[in-house]
């Protein structure tokens, strides 16, 4: 099948092929590595599960193209469907071969800052965060004034942007805004696995290489600030990343305390099975009881005694290869956490269906009840990515603009820094007191 090697037209041809259910043409287009991971089999489940949620594509938008690096473009394709939108995000190379295929939220460019931001307390510069092929670009936000504050680096869970960007939100631009406003320095960053299309399939990839290393160099740079205090650098991480934290603590001595917000302590298998069956519910048809029963084989061979470094990776969870899950197995968050002697702050959402209070927070209650350092709230009317609201949490609760819950920025700011938390609520309530003449 020969269709040029435009990756504009390379990609609009792959969202014609998709609504057509023309999966294994597709397949034909995948680089190796891609075809190693990805069948045309996943491909559809992942396709006919999306569009059941959203609806029946109803138009089909002009592509974007960004230059990834030499020889490989990032093409996006926006499509308007009965019930949202979705974006089709596709790396291109010059031979039109496909170096990934993922299906996005609209890209949005609405947020405001929420009301808790004071842009004129810090300013932003950019970064890089590591070094060598693998560095990823980043955002240091900084409080004006001399200091020293506290600093905080951000993790955020699957191959997000520095600002967690979900839909029209922004969750992680929202605590970095917030947290400097009240006297926090704040270090975020593009996910290694958001910056290098496919490094996440590669042989030998595992959560170090995913987190650890990044993690450790965004408390370098942080602590190297001059306004910060070093010994006061902490790492808070979201989901994945909040499961993450403890083991970047273990690697990093210098690290303050940790933050946990979402963090999952329930195996990453079991966790998937339960959040497809989840969604399943939420949509009930043969596309998603296909992705059901297609995830709970996946998992089931993530968990089976026969899992080795040679298992292909297209048959496991995620398109992860064998090395990631296995090195999961022997990575325990909740125990590693028990083991480190520092300040934690671990917070839940009450309506979270991804990260749950019955199967998740109760393992981080029951390891650390013994330590007098850890605080662990909960929220009751917020989801996974601490937004309010009412009922249950599904999917479309992240597509409509919204910010992170005002009081979780407080908390954590007031763990973090009391008293500049505490100058920043003054400072706030001078502003709102209306002026009396003398």
């Amino acid at each position: 099948m020969m269709l040029g090697t435009d990756p504009a037209a390379v990609a609009t041809a792959v969202v014609d092929m998709a609504m057509q259910g023309r999966f294994a043409d597709i397949e034909e287009l995948f680089a190796p590595r891609l075809r190693a991971v990805v069948s045309a089999e996943t491909l559809r489940v992942g396709w006919e599960g999306e569009i059941s949620r959203i609806g029946p594509v109803s138009a089909v938008g002009e592509p974007t193209s960004e230059p990834v690096k030499a020889g490989l473009v990032r093409v996006s394709v926006p499509m308007t469907c009965a019930r949202g939108g979705l974006t089709v995000i596709m790396p291109v190379d010059d031979a039109g071969m496909l170096h990934g295929l993922r299906l996005a939220p609209p890209a949005y460019t609405s947020w405001e800052p929420p009301s808790y931001a004071a842009p004129k307390r810090f300013t932003e510069h950019e970064v890089t965060v590591g070094s060598g092929p693998l560095a990823a670009p980043g955002t240091v936000t900084l409080p004006k004034g001399h200091g020293p504050w506290p600093g905080v680096v951000l993790l955020t869970a699957g191959p997000f942007d520095r600002d967690l960007t979900t839909g029209p939100n922004k969750p992680f631009k929202d605590l970095a805004w917030g947290l400097a406003s009240r006297g926090v320095a704040v270090a975020r960053f593009d996910k290694v696995t958001h910056v290098h299309s496919g490094v996440a399939s590669e042989p030998g990839f595992t959560m170090i290489d995913e987190y650890v290393s990044h993690a450790v160099a965004a408390v370098h740079l942080l602590q190297q600030q001059q306004s910060v205090d070093p010994a006061r650098v902490f790492v808070l991480g979201h989901s994945g990343g909040g499961k993450a934290t403890p083991r970047v603590a273990a690697a990093e001595a210098s690290v303050a305390g940790l933050v946990s917000l979402a963090g999952d302590a329930l195996p990453l298998s079991q966790a998937a099975v339960r959040v497809t069956r989840y969604l399943a519910e939420l949509n009930p048809g043969p596309a998603t009881a296909a992705a059901v029963e297609s995830v709970a084989r996946q998992a089931a061979l993530v968990d089976s005694p026969d899992l080795s470094p040679s298992t292909p990776t297209a048959d496991l969870l995620f398109g992860w290869p064998a090395s990631y899950w296995l090195d999961l197995r022997g990575y325990d968050p909740v125990a590693t956490a028990a083991g480190l002697d520092k300040p934690m702050l671990i917070l839940q959402g009450g309506r979270d269906y991804q990260v749950t209070v019955a199967d998740d927070l109760v393992r981080w209650q029951a390891g650390l009840a013994h330590r007098p350092n850890v605080t662990i709230r909960v929220y009751d009317a917020d989801d996974h990515m601490f937004f309010r609201g009412e009922g249950p949490s599904t999917p479309a609760g992240y597509e409509s603009p919204q910010h992170v819950d005002p009081a979780v920025v407080a908390d954590i700011a007031e763990w973090l820094a009391p008293s500049q938390s505490k100058i920043a609520r003054l400072f706030s309530n001078l502003k709102r007191r209306p002026h009396r003449p003398e």
